[in-house]
């Protein structure tokens, strides 16, 4: 789903319109947590992976038809070989991983079993819901263009992980839609207040880094080809409107 909002510069109908994707996501959650602690467990393996492998052909596919919008491809091939090495210096993937490891020690002590399986849940699933490339690329893409495509795509894999997770973990798992709204929608209207800013190539070389981002996740954590620090390369999201703004200089 993609709306042009640079053709409505109406800030309230900007940010209704950006913030549906972080909505909907909030909403797959919801159904499927509340499934999840329906079926306790019975829902089959075999068939979550294959949904799974389903999802990942299909971010594939969208990583790809987003990167070939692209109008000059030395532009994104900098920005990613940029923003890998930034990443790879501030080490943004293990940065991401020790934060959620912090958190679940820290929450994680004392308390009754049924305490320990609420936090537990939530913990869970909020890190797994908001700590993740996907969650920031899809909230900029957002704000910026209004594009929820990505969004939509990890809300659907949020709540077959929701089902999975509230089946064995309780309620606590649908609570996390608060951090889930709080993180992802406070980046789509942080993305949103610069979009004035932002040149449609800017975007559209923007874009078509996000894809090769989108095809490193689908490629790594949903069907589990080959391992890839995704999280590492987001700093290319920045360098690539730098580009663009830079290359404009000297036209």
């Amino acid at each position: 789903m993609r709306f042009n909002l640079l053709e409505n510069p109406n800030p309230l109908w900007l940010n209704q319109v950006s913030m549906l994707g972080t909505l909907l996501n909030i909403a797959t959650v919801i159904c499927g947590s509340l499934l999840g602690m329906l079926l306790a467990g019975r829902f089959p393996e075999r068939v979550r992976q294959t949904i799974i492998s389903g999802l990942g052909l299909f971010t594939l596919g969208l990583g790809v038809q987003m990167f070939l919008k692209t109008e000059n491809i030395l532009i994104v091939l900098g920005s990613l070989l940029v923003g890998a090495l930034l990443g790879e210096w501030w080490k943004i993937e293990e940065g991401l991983q020790s934060l959620g490891q912090l958190l679940e020690r820290k929450l994680m002590r004392g308390g009754s079993a049924d305490q320990l399986r609420f936090v537990r849940g939530f913990l869970t699933a909020s890190l797994l819901f908001c700590v993740g490339p996907m969650a920031i690329l899809g909230s900029i893409d957002a704000g910026l263009t209004g594009n929820i495509q990505i969004l939509a795509v990890k809300a659907t894999l949020d709540g077959f992980a929701s089902l999975a997770f509230a089946s064995s973990l309780g309620i606590g798992v649908m609570f996390s839609i608060l951090p889930l709204l709080v993180y992802q929608g406070g980046i789509t209207l942080l993305a949103g207040q610069v979009q004035a800013v932002v040149s449609p190539q800017m975007m559209t070389e923007m874009s078509a880094t996000g894809g090769l981002i989108l095809m490193a996740i689908a490629v790594s954590s949903l069907l589990e080809i080959k391992p890839i620090r995704a999280g590492n390369f987001l700093p290319a999201l920045v360098i690539a409107p730098g580009l663009v703004a830079i290359l404009a200089l000297f036209r």
